[in-house]
């Protein structure tokens, strides 16, 4: 696939790095050479520099031939321009990033697919969303969902007394064979682990799952955990982020939200309906201490300070608060998460990268996302009629140690893998994988 990404800031750079562990071909577009100059010394990829809106620039990067355009600079407008400029001189497809809400609104009266914006990518809904799903999975630290939830995967700090502490994955899949579910990876001591039958399970481990809607219940309780309903949530900043998951949560739990401008206090007291909204700085812990953190049950901090972020949410684990969520605006603070005591740490641009590489199709590949905090990708392949995946059963295929069969989506019904397990066409199948077997997946599904 001929793939074109305008804009290689966090999350143009971050796609990029996703994309070119696969064989596409792809062009970046920046007027800041500097950065072209990051994002190709560390991808294969070709760097142009110039604007995404000179139609010289686009022709230049064969606008004409690219299988998808993806326009994710800082600007909005340069965005939806050369979106649209790219969808006129010849862009099968094409996506751009947005700052406004009101564009995704299907009551606007705008058809932007017939302007030649295919899909537009609003990254502070996305992590908004994001947020919402970690508080209503209260025991998960990552989530990802394939075909509307239908397989998850789900990150897990094990407790010291969970039942599963010093017993192999062998032992644990014995003791627990009929469950739907299956351990695809272990972080430990800053090291990603694709686990075999031997290794055991330690206290504090992260542990990835993936597991079908039945197999969540005993996950959590093989992991020490319980997904108990939240009552109480404390949001700390009312931008966009804050002020969209006040309003998605607002009518299930009891909400306050703390805002440090006074004027934007009033203006999301009047938007939202229930939420309390206090005026005040949520860096004072005579205020949280005063608006009764410790009887909180989550405490998302969503300023535009990740420091600050990540101390108030360190302050309100410190006051027994069972859940801290803090947005970052460096990708790499994301691996200090279980390091520092947090439950998440949230980056939009990681995110957005996250949901731009869904849009991927190049044969096999129906999607791309990384896990946060460690070093690894999921991917959801289709299996394609006599490729290599579908001949034999699972423990026959001989598949890299450093990768894993997670689970398969047939006929909107979702499968955990086995070694007896056999793969057939059409079959949509997850797969976890570090950077060095990437490559070495592909073959398996290619024909």
């Amino acid at each position: 696939m001929r793939i074109i990404i305008a804009g290689v800031g966090d999350v143009g750079y971050h796609l990029a790095k996703q994309l070119s562990m696969e064989a596409h071909d792809i062009v970046a577009i920046d007027t800041n050479e500097e950065r072209l100059s990051h994002v190709g010394s560390n991808t294969d990829i070709l760097t142009i520099e110039g604007s995404s809106t000179s139609l010289q620039v686009l022709k230049d990067a064969k606008i004409e031939k690219t299988d998808l355009l993806v326009a994710v600079t800082p600007s909005e407008e340069t965005n939806i321009a050369t979106a649209i400029l790219g969808k006129k001189l010849g862009a099968k497809k094409t996506i751009a990033r947005i700052a406004n809400s009101e564009y995704l609104d299907s009551s606007s009266g705008v058809n932007f697919k017939e302007l030649g914006i295919d899909f537009m990518i609003y990254p502070e809904e996305l992590a908004a969303n994001e947020v919402v799903s970690l508080i209503l999975r209260t025991a998960a630290t990552d989530i990802l969902e394939f075909e509307g939830g239908k397989l998850s995967v789900m990150g897990l700090k094990l407790d010291k007394d969970a039942p599963v502490i010093h017993k192999s994955i062998s032992e644990a899949a014995r003791e627990y064979q009929n469950s739907d579910f299956r351990i695809v990876a272990i972080y430990r001591n800053f090291k990603t682990i694709i686990p075999a039958g031997n290794d055991r399970f330690l206290p504090n481990d992260m542990v990835f799952v993936i597991t079908t809607p039945e197999g969540i219940d005993m996950i959590l309780k093989l992991s020490g955990k319980e997904n108990k309903k939240f009552e109480n949530l404390m949001i700390l900043g009312g931008g966009k982020i804050g002020r969209r998951v006040a309003k998605l949560l607002e009518s299930t739990m009891q909400v306050k939200l703390i805002e440090s401008n006074e004027d934007k206090s009033f203006a999301l007291a009047d938007m939202l309906q229930s939420t309390l909204v206090i005026h005040g700085d949520g860096r004072d812990l005579d205020l949280l201490a005063q608006e009764g953190i410790i009887d909180m049950d989550a405490f998302i901090a969503l300023t535009d300070d990740a420091e600050a972020n990540i101390i108030s949410c360190l302050m309100a684990k410190h006051l027994g608060v069972t859940k801290a969520i803090a947005l970052v605006d460096k990708v790499d603070y994301v691996p200090l998460t279980h390091t520092i005591g947090l439950d998440s740490l949230i980056n939009v641009k990681l995110i957005a990268a996250n949901n731009i590489s869904r849009f991927i199709r190049k044969g096999e590949v129906l999607a791309i996302a990384s896990l946060e905090g460690i070093d690894a990708e999921v991917y959801e392949y289709i299996a394609q009629r006599n490729s290599p995946v579908t001949q034999k059963p699972v423990k026959e295929l001989h598949f890299p140690k450093d990768a894993i069969i997670g689970g398969v989506i047939r006929d909107n019904k979702s499968f955990i893998i086995v070694g007896d397990s056999q793969i057939r066409e059409n079959d949509k199948v997850v797969v976890f994988s570090l950077p060095s077997g990437v490559k070495k997946i592909v073959k398996f599904f290619e024909k």
